[in-house]
């Protein structure tokens, strides 16, 4: 990324930033309300009092592991079922309308599943993560592989490979773009449904120690609670577009769009022989172009 695109991205952050500490220090109250609001300063000095307190970095290290553990889960057999529908007619009977009935349903909805069928809260959220994550995975490998070409399994097969050879060597690597796009939303949802499920029934986390600054009426704490979601969302997302990137790093990339304005480079072959023909072209006037008639209305 270059160094404009930079300056471009922190200035709206910053302006963003600016126009909140404007409307909140003016107790701006027209359609929104922004007098209750508290000030970038106000944040900024609660998130200060926090990181050097114990609980706010153990509650991050909650957050994380409920994450890791349900989001890994997720992806490991998202990826399975996923290729297991697209490739095996017996799995796409079986499996298929399972997933379709139970995907429509918000894993936070899960929450009264997961207290009665799991003995502990914390197996509870990390199941409500794996669920969030689990769906898009599934989807989204099954259309990447059901859209490979044929052609590339047919040639592993003529050249003899079997069927773990073709899968390995072919499908797996061939749908990879279309699984990292289904984790990229997997991780996302997994943020908003662990932390919904932290504040219903976790006793650590982000979630939960947001929702209790809420309770106390601490805006400060809950705002700090916010930038610390938002924070690990992105670091986490960066993380998984990072790893797809190294993972289909052999795949061609789509050429730089060129700056507007920018002088194209004149064409050196003009005026040039074919390669291998010896003769130059002939010099000259260019040929007439005869005018077309222009055809006049009919009345």
């Amino acid at each position: 990324m270059s160094v404009g695109r930079r300056l471009v991205r922190a200035a709206s952050l910053g302006a963003a930033l600016g126009l909140w500490q404007l409307l909140t220090s003016l107790d701006v109250n027209l359609w929104l309300r922004f007098e209750q609001f508290p000030t970038v300063g106000e944040v900024a000095s609660a998130f200060a009092d926090r990181l050097g307190t114990g609980p706010y970095w153990e509650d991050l290290g909650h957050s994380l592991r409920r994450i890791v553990v349900g989001f890994l889960l997720a992806a490991v057999l998202g990826v399975a079922v996923g290729t297991a529908i697209a490739r095996s007619r017996w799995a796409a009977d079986l499996l298929g309308p399972l997933v379709e009935v139970a995907r429509p349903v918000p894993a936070i909805a899960l929450v009264p599943v997961a207290i009665l069928l799991l003995p502990t809260n914390e197996q509870g959220i990390v199941f409500i993560t794996f669920a969030a994550a689990f769906f898009p995975v599934v989807v989204s490998t099954r259309h990447a592989v059901r859209a490979l070409t044929p052609v590339w399994e047919e040639a592993v097969s003529t050249m003899g490979g079997g069927r773990l050879r073709v899968l390995f060597s072919v499908v797996l690597p061939g749908s990879l773009p279309g699984i990292f796009g289904g984790l990229s939303v997997g991780i996302g949802v997994s943020w908003i449904c662990v932390i919904s499920a932290e504040m219903i029934s976790g006793e650590y986390g982000v979630g939960y120690r947001t929702w209790q600054d809420y309770t106390i009426v601490d805006y400060p704490g809950v705002f700090v609670g916010m930038a610390t979601i938002g924070g690990l969302g992105w670091l986490t997302s960066t993380a998984v577009e990072l790893l797809g990137r190294r993972a289909t790093a052999w795949l061609p990339r789509p050429a730089a769009r060129p700056v507007v304005g920018a002088r194209r480079p004149a064409f050196r072959g003009a005026g040039r022989a074919p390669v291998g023909t010896g003769t130059a072209p002939a010099a000259g006037p260019a040929p007439a172009v005869t005018p077309v008639p222009r055809k006049e209305p009919v009345s």
